[in-house]
């Protein structure tokens, strides 16, 4: 029975998209907790079916989907216009999702089914078969097979660990959101982008105050790091950073995010352990490529055997231009003024010609190029923000293939970073149609004024690495919500398309489309071009060896994690930055505390997915710069092969179906420009 109240509940409108604009915290439990009930309903009638079917298969993604129709915007409002309101409810209903989840992961009865399908299912129904594997894998590392108190506790750990993730994040964001710099002398803010200042002008006017407000925001953090003179200034916002959501900082303890990384990796090792691994960096790779955690070790160890001696070179190549020994708040800003100096050529020299709209259009007509897409703006179905925006997807002969958000500036109360997330993902079951949509967020430096959104080259590398993504949620052929787009894809490999595509943001033709001066629409100069891709390897050692410190972390955290020692967080990093890192961090340096990807997000044990998958996409590339950049055959046969698969073909197969050999690992040393180490 529907109440009045549910009835008047947006989030469960039987609508195409929900009504973001018109949920609110108060909708939040009421809205998951009928869904739920509903939902148990339909896995009760599914238990007892005599024989499984493709149309009982069909039914169990109606209710998954269900769930995520339901969860799936109230935790994107949470990470993008987040209140304390909207977070208690959201920490509210996260128990009962995280409840079912478990719930549904260890039914036995639903498992039996699925282990009968499986014995029937005839071998011409690949994607079917790639679906019930998937799913018994799930229902095993969900603890199906588990029994009384270990079950019990599993559920326990469960509930815990989603609750101190959630945690983690909103110190993270609280943390970011209450650091302010307020200055009045312009001089002590000299070498900062006349947009930066422009933005602390106007946040400054905003709270009745005289001259500059600064924020921690990514932009403004970015710019003060590569551009402020003052090293005061860039040490003390490079401590704000470091620091945040920790016993250390301007804001010492207030959100402190050490006890609960503790908690989180002790409830991360308790789990795997009860389901019979030896940590949880083993279960992490139960859903990967990588097989073993030796196989992964072995991998970052030998990238920085082959990186470290570049990355060495490269320290003490800006320690001499700067001459002397180089703090961690100086490396960005010597870095910047070398690549000025050595390449005639800066980020900020280039900001002008990215003007965000341009660099759209350019990327859209790469779309349109490589895989014959049309993507046109639509107005917005009930955005979040005012400044969020809608693109319909239409492929050759006009036939809409999906859609998506995009959210694009930074502010306050929205997590930082970039990523893309699937709204809703394709189905064509009975019972259930729809094409997908997706979130793409960024956090851009804002219009401001008559000044339009203006993008650093990273920047634009940032759009097209979620754009990648977007696509392959997007142009998915698979039916099953559960393997369409990134659904179902190995964890390793997902990063693929997305690191592909930045590839464009680099070649002579794309940029000539897309880099015009905002203000005279004079194109960047061939010769700045080609200067920018002269200056493509400049320091790559020193950022290789620093993702590879972020990747080796993370893995021996959760594969040598000891309940009787604890994390030993501090002093595991202090092993890994000795054997990889060569620019020291600072002795407050407490990096783990805001290292979302891990302790908040998916990448727990999975860090080392950007480099497993760069080796993917490198690979990938090296097969357009054989064919050409922009061969219509060549895209074809990735889009057919990698991004319409989705998770219904296993990633390492679906590579060599593109590539007709498995990965190299020669095409990432040859574009990061450490082919000569490669033998070493």
């Amino acid at each position: 029975m529907t109440t009045e109240d549910d009835a008047g509940n947006p989030l469960l409108a039987a609508t195409d998209l929900p009504a973001f604009d018109a949920i609110r915290p108060e909708h939040v439990e009421p809205a998951v907790r009928r869904t739920l009930d509903e939902q148990r309903a339909a896995l009760a009638r599914a238990e007892r079916v005599a024989e499984p079917s493709l149309d009982w298969l069909a039914a169990l993604e109606r209710i998954h989907d269900a769930v995520h129709r339901v969860w799936s915007p109230v935790a994107h409002l949470n990470a993008v216009v987040s209140s304390p309101e909207l977070r208690a409810a959201f920490n509210a209903a996260l128990p009962l999702v995280t409840e079912f989840g478990t719930e549904l992961a260890q039914n036995e009865r639903l498992y039996r089914c699925f282990l009968r399908l499986e014995e029937t299912l005839p071998e011409d129904r690949p994607v079917e078969r790639e679906l019930v594997r998937q799913a018994i894998r799930d229902f095993r590392l969900g603890g199906v097979a588990l029994e009384g108190e270990a079950r019990a506790r599993f559920r326990a750990v469960m509930q815990e660990l989603a609750a101190r993730q959630a945690s983690f994040e909103q110190n993270l964001m609280d943390a970011t959101d209450a650091f302010r710099h307020h200055e009045t002398d312009r001089g002590a803010l000299a070498g900062l982008p006349e947009v930066v200042l422009e933005r602390a002008a106007a946040a400054a006017r905003e709270q009745n105050l005289e001259g500059f407000l600064l924020t921690l925001d990514p932009p403004t953090y970015q710019a003060v790091m590569a551009h402020a003179e003052s090293e005061a200034l860039r040490a003390k916002y490079y401590e704000a950073w470091v620091t945040r959501a920790s016993d250390r900082g301007p804001h010492a303890g207030r959100w402190d995010n050490g006890p609960l990384i503790e908690d989180i990796l002790r409830l991360r090792h308790e789990a795997a352990t009860l389901l019979g691994f030896a940590s949880y960096a083993e279960l992490s790779l139960a859903t990967k490529m990588a097989t073993s955690p030796a196989e992964v070790i072995g991998f970052l160890r030998d990238l920085a055997r082959r990186s470290r001696p570049q990355a060495e070179r490269e320290l003490a190549d800006l320690e001499a231009y700067a001459g002397r020994r180089l703090e961690p708040w100086d490396v960005a800003f010597y870095s910047e003024r070398l690549r000025r100096e050595r390449f005639a050529i800066s980020e900020e020299e280039l900001r002008p010609y990215f003007p965000l709209e341009r660099v759209l259009a350019g990327l859209f007509e790469l779309a349109e190029r490589l895989f014959g897409l049309r993507l046109t703006e639509a107005p917005a179905p009930n955005p979040w923000h005012p400044s969020v925006r809608y693109y319909v997807l239409r492929d050759a002969r006009g036939t809409e293939v999906g859609s998506f958000y995009a959210d694009l500036f930074a502010r306050a109360n929205k997590r930082g970073g970039a990523w893309m997330d699937g709204a809703t993902s394709r189905a064509r079951l009975p019972g259930l149609e729809r094409r997908p949509v997706a979130h793409l967020v960024c956090n851009f430096s804002p219009p401001v004024g008559d000044t339009p959104s203006l993008l650093t080259h990273s920047d634009v590398v940032t759009l097209f690495h979620e754009f990648g993504h977007a696509l392959h949620h997007l142009l998915t052929e698979v039916d099953y919500p559960s393997l369409a787009g990134i659904n179902g894809v190995a964890w390793d490999a997902v990063e693929l398309p997305s690191q592909f595509l930045e590839n464009y943001t680099w070649l002579p033709e794309v940029l000539r489309r897309i880099a015009r001066h905002h203000r005279t629409d004079e194109p960047l100069p061939d010769a700045k071009i080609e200067t920018l891709n002269r200056s493509r390897t400049f320091l790559s050692g020193l950022a290789m060896v620093r993702q590879l410190e972020f990747a080796l972390f993370d893995f021996r955290l959760h594969h040598e994690y000891d309940p009787a020692r604890g994390g030993r967080v501090l002093p595991l990093l202090d092993e890994v930055r000795r054997e990889v890192a060569v620019v020291p961090a600072a002795e407050y340096n407490r990096f783990p505390n805001t290292f979302a990807h891990v302790f908040g997000g998916g990448y727990a044990a999975g860090y080392y997915s950007y480099k497993w998958a760069e080796v993917l996409a490198a690979d990938a590339f090296a097969a357009f710069e054989e064919a050409g950049a922009f061969d219509r055959a060549t895209a074809e046969r990735f889009r057919k092969s990698v991004l319409a698969v989705g998770g219904s073909r296993k990633a390492l197969d679906a590579f060599v179906a593109f590539r007709g050999r498995e990965p190299r690992l020669e095409p990432l040393l040859k574009r990061s420009g450490i082919e000569a180490a490669a033998g070493a």
